[in-house]
Order: C-alpha cells, then structure tokens, then sequence
C-alpha cells in the first residue's frame, strides 16, 4: 500500500517532472494507492477568481464543483505515481460522480482523501475509478468519483458501471454563449492539470483537435450556473464528458428538468454533445 501524505497543497512540479519523465511502471492494474490532504482553507481571493472565471455568483457557502476543482491535485499525485499501471499521458476523464452532503462553508477547512476505488477492463481498454472524500471535521460532506479511461488491451472486458451511458437529453436550448478564450493557466493552477492539451493550440493540433481544449471542470461549472434551478442543499451530480470544447466555442446548452432531477447537454459542435449532465437533491436519488 503507497500514500501519500500532504499537509499543504500538494505542488504540482514533482508529479509534472514524473508526468515528463515517467519512471518504470510496477505492472500491477490494481495497484493499493491513496492519497490526502489534510487542513486546506480557502483563499478568499483565490475563490474570488474561480467565481469569476466560471460566472458563477458568490455565497456562504462552496459551490459544488469547488471540491472536484481544487482536491484534483491529489488525482494527479495519484496518476503520475510509478506504481500506476499507465502513463497520464495515454488517459481521459470520462465521467464525474459527485454527492454534496452539506454545503460547505467558505470558512470551514477541509480535509481531503483519493484511493483508487475500483478498476474495470472494457472493451477498448480499462477504466479506473478515484474516489475522493472531503471531511469538516470527523464529518463527511462531500465525496466524488471520478471515471479515467485508459485506452489498450489489458484483458476480458466486464460489465459496464452504472453510469456508463449517459442519460439521451431532448430538451430545449436554454442558454447560447462564447466561451471566454482567457484564463486557462489560472483554471490549471486551481486544478493542478497543467496539460499542454488546455494551453497550446499547436500542442492540441498534434492530438488531432483544432484548437486546445478546456479543464471539464471550469465547462461544467459553468453550464451548472446556467441551469434553471441551482444546486443548493445536499446534491448528487453525475456528469459524462463526451467530446472536447475547444478554447473560445460558441456553445449550445439544452437543459430540462423533469421528476426532480435537471438534465442537461452542451453543445460545442453540431450532432453530439460535448458534455451531459443530471442534477438532483440527494432527496430524488
């Protein structure tokens, strides 16, 4: 079992350099790897910039992406480590789980926990699951998984997750927007993801896109500030990530809300969603 143990933000440039230089891997598809963060607090001015990158208005409390955003440095200690079976570089961000307790208070401090949950092989490689879980105190308020694919043969695929598909949104446009060209290395120092593919159009271009693409989260942050109804009180989230929004796309969102639960979809191009969403108080699940 290999943890990681922080009692500050972790820093990004020893896993960027693992990331860049990338040492032996141990082998093992299953490897026992966790990380945590222990006594973050928020910085005012810090969180004054995510709101203002991402539009979303301010409050007492953490909006529900804040936790996803910031505690992702533990994901990417936990991705660049030797003793994960697979180079970052040949990985995706699939799909995001995300179940709010309690709102958080800006105040309050926070500690942090990843571990990789469950590994699943699938047809054209694997995915693995990293669960985080966020505490205020001795007591849980917020905990996410979040879906890496790694493409490749690693053996016999096995049933899908649950959430694999996504829900097949029909709904109105309910908002229309360019997406600001601007801030991309703020977003990635929140994040911690300092992937070329969200910073160098010429970069992007080598990886087949036209142009670099956006962190999901800050996309997703803002598509939730759009809907007709927020995500205040205990939620749960879940969130596909289809396709890729290049940096400056003018963008469709069809959103709906039926039996409780809000469905969304955006558009950065004709025929298929970039991004697929549902949001429900944790009193619908």
């Amino acid at each position: 079992m290999v943890h990681l143990a922080y009692r500050r933000r972790p820093v990004a440039l020893p896993y960027l350099l693992r990331a860049l230089w990338p040492l032996p891997r141990s082998g093992e598809l299953r490897p026992q790897l966790s990380a945590s963060w222990s006594g973050h607090r928020v910085d005012p001015r810090e969180l004054a910039e995510y709101l203002r990158i991402t539009s979303l208005p301010p409050g007492d409390t953490l909006p529900l992406l804040y936790p996803l955003t910031f505690g992702f440095r533990l994901v990417m200690a936990i991705l660049t480590h030797p003793t994960f079976p697979v180079p970052i570089f040949g990985l995706l961000q699939i799909r995001n789980q995300i179940r709010c307790h309690r709102p958080i208070p800006v105040t309050a401090g926070m500690d942090f926990a990843t571990s990789i949950a469950a590994v699943r092989l699938v047809a054209r490689g694997a995915e693995f699951d990293l669960a985080t879980r966020v505490q205020c105190g001795d007591e849980p308020v917020w905990e996410s998984v979040t879906t890496i694919f790694a493409r490749g043969r690693f053996g016999e695929a096995q049933p899908p997750a649950a959430l694999t598909r996504a829900p097949d949104v029909r709904s109105p446009v309910a908002a229309e927007w360019n997406l600001r060209d601007a801030d991309h290395w703020r977003f990635g120092r929140f994040t911690g993801d300092y992937n070329g593919l969200h910073f160098s159009d010429s970069y992007a271009r080598q990886l087949g896109f036209r142009r670099a693409l956006y962190h999901p989260p800050r996309v997703l942050a803002e598509c939730l500030g759009r809907l007709p109804v927020s995500a205040a009180g205990p939620a749960c989230f879940d969130a596909w990530i289809k396709g890729p929004v290049p940096h400056g796309a003018k963008v469709r969102l069809h959103a709906d809300t039926d039996a409780g639960a809000t469905t969304f979809a955006l558009y950065a191009e004709p025929g298929r969603p970039a991004l697929v969403g549902r949001l429900h108080s944790m009193e619908n699940q």
